[in-house]
């Protein structure tokens, strides 16, 4: 499994359906499935992890691909980014396209899974902020039968998956309208953001959609902004904004999401956020700002 951890799982089971996957998770409660392991063989590199055992669920076709569901993408919880990120792809879901060819290197994108992305929920996942903004739905399957839930109450921590689930599929609804994802680095090239963020259009409810990753434990979603930035869109027009519009809403969703300190005692005038954290702020407004223009034109 690795060559310089001092001890190896004890088993590997390789599942050629979920039903299998489940059955063998349910048999040996300690072990851990695995798909494109970029996160959980780098914590058992690290030997921060010591897994039992492994479930791999690299052999499972029915979460390799995705299908058309009622005005919805089913996609599988196996899909990789490079697979993501090709243009087929990109014409379905433009936003989840753009995250998975931000995902990293070549290496990552070939190895590293949507289900993998949002069950690992690392802040700084690519894939998550823009699940959150078209408020996808997760299909889990375990011992007692399959169940849904919105992904962002994964993230939040309120449901959480039980013993022996997975998640198999994540259902993302077609808007057929423009949708942006932009990410901040700290260096050169495919990296772990500092701040993205994803904008969403849906013109059948005359709704714009953003979430914010990577600067909190889960996407934030700015919803007093989105409500007043869909107010001023022209649904029935061009749907331009004045510069002034655009400016002001990335104002608006980098204070709700980095709020300025409480003030102090008696009143006192709050104190200022450090330098690094406005810094964040300035980002996450630039990021905001961009993705709603880039949307909109």
């Amino acid at each position: 499994m690795t060559t310089h951890a001092p001890r190896a799982a004890q088993s590997v089971t390789l599942p050629a359906t979920l039903d299998e996957a489940v059955a063998a998770l349910a048999a040996m409660p300690a072990a851990v499935p695995v798909a494109g392991g970029t996160d959980l063989m780098a914590a058992v590199n690290q030997g921060r992890l010591r897994p039992a055992g492994l479930v791999g669920l690299g052999r499972i076709n029915e979460i390799r691909g995705w299908q058309y569901q009622d005005g919805h993408a089913l996609l599988g919880a196996g899909l990789t980014h490079a697979r993501m990120g090709r243009p087929d792809f990109a014409a379905l879901i433009p936003a989840l396209a753009a995250a998975a060819r931000a995902a990293g290197p070549p290496q990552i994108r070939n190895a590293g899974t949507l289900g993998g992305n949002i069950v690992s929920a690392a802040p700084a996942g690519d894939a998550l902020p823009v699940l959150a903004a078209l408020e996808a739905d997760l299909i889990v399957v375990g011992p007692d039968g399959v169940r849904e839930l919105p992904v962002s109450h994964l993230l939040a921590g309120r449901e959480m998956l039980e013993p022996a689930e997975l998640v198999a599929h994540v259902r993302v609804p077609l808007l057929h309208a423009p949708q942006v994802y932009l990410k901040a680095t700290g260096r050169t090239g495919p990296g772990r953001a500092l701040a993205s963020v994803a904008v969403v259009l849906d013109p059948a409810r005359r709704a714009v959609r953003c979430a914010v990753g990577a600067i909190a434990p889960m996407p934030l979603r700015p919803l007093e902004a989105e409500h007043w930035i869909a107010s001023l869109v022209d649904w029935d027009g061009e749907r331009g904004l004045t510069p002034e519009a655009l400016v002001a809403f990335g104002e608006y969703v980098a204070a709700a999401c980095i709020p300025d300190q409480p003030p102090g005692a008696e009143g006192e005038e709050p104190p200022p956020l450090p330098p690094a954290v406005l810094h964040l702020r300035r980002t996450v407004a630039v990021l905001a700002r961009r993705a709603l223009g880039r949307a909109l034109s």
